[in-house]
This record gives C-alpha cells, structure tokens and sequence, in this order.
C-alpha cells in the first residue's frame, strides 16, 4: 500500500529520492509535468484553450513544464503568473526559460484581470506547502480564476488548501486534482470536496521504500496491492474451500436488503451461503437467490433466537433486520457466543449503541458504520479529522476492523493503521449497497482471509463493481447492479 504522509515530509523524500537516484530536482519535476500531462491528453481535446496560473515556486515550475508540453502538443496555450521574479524558486527560473517564445506569458493584475477566454484552466499557484490563509495578490488570484466558467484542474494540490488541515479561508475550487504519487491527507477529507473535485492520483516512479521511512499509520489502496492481498486457489479447491458464510438479517418489509448481502456474497465467490431470515422471507429469499440456502427463523416478522453459527466460517449481520427486542436478544447471543469473525452492519449496529456494554465482545469483529451510525456508536463529532481519530481509537481499544463508509472509505486496524479506499463513484449513494459490501466482506472472511484483508480487498471490489456498472448506468445505478459487476473486478484485476 502507499503510505500517505504529510506535506512537511514531502520535500525530504524529494530530496532523499533524488540523492539516490542521482536526478536532479528539475528532471523529478518534468516526471511530474509529464505524469499530469498524459493524463490531461486523455480527458481533454486538443482543440481546447488552455491557461495556466502559476506562481513563483516550484508548484509554478510544474505548471511551467506542464505549459510546454501542452504546448508541444498542440493546445492553445498562455501562462498568468503572481509573484515576484526576482524571488523565484530555481526550478521555475529554468522551466521558464524553457518555455517557447510563443506562448503568452503575462503578469496578474487585480486591477485590471484578465479576461477568461480558456476553456480550460490549470492552478499550479501553491503546492503542499502553504500553511497560512491566501492574502493580497494570491487571495485577488484565486478569487478571480473561481469566478472563471471553464474546466478546472489544480497541479498536485489545489492552491489555498493545506496538506494536512481543514481549510481556512479560501482555496481554488477545482473539478479535478491531479496529485503525484499519493494524495495528500486533506484532499481526503468531505470538507474539501468542491475544492478536490475528482481526485486522480499519478505515480512519478519514487520507490515505496523511501516513504516507507516515514512515519505515518495512514495508507492509500491501490489495484496492485490489492491483488497482493488476495488468496490463492488450486485446481482441487472445492465449494468448502471457498467458504461457508451466513448472512443474518432482514424484517417484514426489509427482506431485500438481507437477500442483497446474499446474492453479493455469492458473486465473490463463496462456496456456501445461508441466509437466516424470519419466515415472511423464505419464499422471497428461496426465489429471489435459488443458490443459497435459507434457515427460517422462529420469528414470523422479525428475527428471533436461537440461532447456531458453529457450522460456519463467517456471519454477516444486520442487514434489514430491524430493531426489535427479539433482534437484540438474538445480536448479544451472537456476540457472546461467536468463535468465527463476523461483519456487523445497519441495525445490528444501531442496537450496538444503545447498549455499550456489549463492546467488551467486538474484538476480531468487523463494523460497517456509515457517518450517522459511527456517531452512535462512539459520539458526535465536528469534523471529518476529529472523526477519524476517533474511529482510530474506537479500533484499537476494543482491538475490532472499524469501516467508517463515505467517500475514500477508510478501515481502521487495532495497530492504529488506516486505509483510504481509492475506488468508488458518488452513484454508490444509493439505498443497498451497503448491504452489498456487507455481503462482500463477509464472503472473503469465509474464504479465510483475515478481518483486515477482508475489510480492505472487500470495499475496493465493491467500489470497483460500482464503478464498472455506473459506466452505463450513472444516476440511475441500482445495488442489484454494482453485485452483477463483482465477477469483472476480479478480471479488471487480474485475478480471472
């Protein structure tokens, strides 16, 4: 995994790297120019007029090498700048005597801005270093290209933004930022999200192990890694081999929502699934999943006790299964009596709260919460930092995998670690696909992966398949959808 760290350690592994690779930092910034470049030719024509604002730092001298490339290439292009020449990083000095005569290079003026006629505009004005609130000239800069009605796409960072905090003041609000090799820790948090846009992050070639020095429990989650994590399989594994799970859930009315944990951990291969549901879901479970098998609860409308889950290898539970007393009775069973890791999501987390004494039985479990859920369970808080500390904490105390679900899902160990999910699309945001990922966690804790192999490969399957179904289906992507896309994300990944 990459290991995310601060902006204050970027220039040390910039320098280390460079010392070592005998590069000079010029040649490590046109890695950067030309990383940001292809991925620009790829989203954008080359009919497009494009500017570029930069300042007078080494975030400009990307912005610099970016405009030549472009320009080489065959955009329209000009470059605005703020700041002082005379003071400019040496990095900027050489890209701009670098840059062909023929494209504009102009002062900005805030008295007199210029008038947008880009199509597209590039912010290369500050990069991780900025730690104080924009003023002045840079505050009229920003404040003047946000008003610009065109595409636009901030260099690494966008310019205002800290690396490491929440925001104060102003920032460029970008629709797309383009970071290098990793993304840095803010551009993660939902406070930022009409600054960060889409966030895209390209590897410039700096060996793992010069972050690996550095000190840092955060990490981001790639495909390649994720393919590292998974198991391996033979040409005599059977149905047992692959896992015998039971899925846990459902209520009169929310019978859909447990068969989608079914029928989604099935798509990711378990060998065995069972469902146990009260008896009003039988039929709809029996007709619905034909492969699974259904174990009727005594309950008619709701789940009740007893239940044994010794035949199994991983339970998932939760999933519609409502918040009745005969649920709890049966959830602090479960809890008390469980040998297997289990997957708690959706109600069997929200009668979790109302009763936290049954925290001492969470250990080797896995929790699910949404934002809403994750404030029951552990307390109410102000920001996305302060929430992630928490959930931090939340894990290592009760030693359980805690899920906190949004955007760059993040998972957190009982080290302290954290990983950031990088796949997934905002059209997940739909009714049941929590279900499914409870579905798909559970699965590969039955095929014998560890809780925390289970919570990181699950949810970047998940928010893979949910990106290859919402290419076709966009806003109106269904749950039922994102499970008929799991078998592609083992191919996408090279798993077939």
């Amino acid at each position: 995994m990459q290991r995310i760290i601060s902006g204050k350690q970027v220039k040390k592994i910039d320098q280390a790297y460079i010392s070592h690779a005998q590069i000079t930092s010029t040649q490590l910034m046109e890695r950067a120019a030309k990383a940001f470049y292809q991925w620009f030719c790829s989203t954008f024509e080359r009919e497009k007029a494009v500017g570029i604002y930069v300042g007078t730092g080494n975030n400009g001298g990307d912005g610099l090498a970016i405009a030549r490339l472009l320009h080489e290439s065959g955009y329209k292009v000009k470059v605005i700048f703020c700041g002082d020449l005379n003071k400019a990083s040496e990095d900027f000095s050489i890209n701009k005597n670098l840059l062909p005569e023929s494209v504009g290079f102009f002062p900005f003026d805030a008295a007199n801005p210029p008038i947008p006629e880009e199509e597209i505009i590039v912010d290369a004005v500050f990069g991780v270093g900025i730690n104080r609130p924009l003023e002045g000239e840079y505050l009229d800069l920003i404040n003047h290209m946000n008003q610009v009605r065109a595409h636009r796409v901030s260099v690494d960072m966008p310019s205002g933004l800290p690396a490491d905090e929440l925001l104060e003041g102003a920032a460029f609000e970008a629709d797309y930022t383009v970071s290098f090799q990793f993304p840095k820790f803010s551009l993660l948090l939902p406070e930022h999200a009409k600054y960060t846009g889409t966030l895209v992050v390209k590897d410039i070639g700096i060996d793992m192990g010069f972050f690996d020095e550095q000190e840092s429990n955060r990490f981001w989650v790639g495909s390649p890694k994720v393919g590292a994590l998974h198991r391996k399989f033979h040409a005599f594994s059977h149905k047992g081999d692959f896992g015998k799970v039971l899925l846990v859930g459902g209520s009169y009315g929310k019978i859909g929502a447990i068969l989608l944990s079914t029928k989604a951990a099935l798509r990711t291969g378990s060998g065995l699934v069972s469902t146990f549901c009260p008896s009003c879901g039988v039929e709809i479970i029996q007709s619905g999943v034909p492969e699974a098998m259904v174990i009727p609860g005594k309950g008619e409308k709701e789940l009740a006790p007893p239940l044994d889950i010794s035949a199994f290898d991983a339970v998932g539970v939760g999933p519609g299964m409502g918040q009745a007393e005969s649920s709890a009775i049966l959830l602090k069973e479960l809890l008390e009596s469980a040998k297997v890791p289990m997957v708690l999501d959706a109600d069997a987390l929200n009668i979790l709260a109302t009763h936290k004494d049954w925290y001492g039985f969470l250990e080797g479990h896995i929790l699910t919460p949404h934002l809403k859920e994750f404030e029951r369970l552990a307390g109410v808080c102000e920001n996305q930092i302060q929430r992630l500390a928490l959930a931090r904490d939340f894990a290592i105390k009760h030693q359980c995998v805690l899920v906190l679900k949004g955007a760059h899902t993040c998972t957190n160990l009982p080290n302290g670690d954290q990983y950031f999910n990088s796949s997934g699309t905002p059209y997940l945001g739909t009714g049941g696909t929590g279900d499914v990922l409870t579905g798909v966690i559970t699965s590969f804790l039955g095929q014998g992966y560890s809780p925390e192999n289970a919570a990181i490969t699950g949810i970047f399957h998940h928010g893979l398949a949910g990106n290859i179904a919402a290419k076709e289906k966009l806003r109106g992507m269904l749950a039922s959808d994102v499970i008929e896309a799991i078998p592609q994300t083992y191919l996408d990944l090279g798993l077939g």
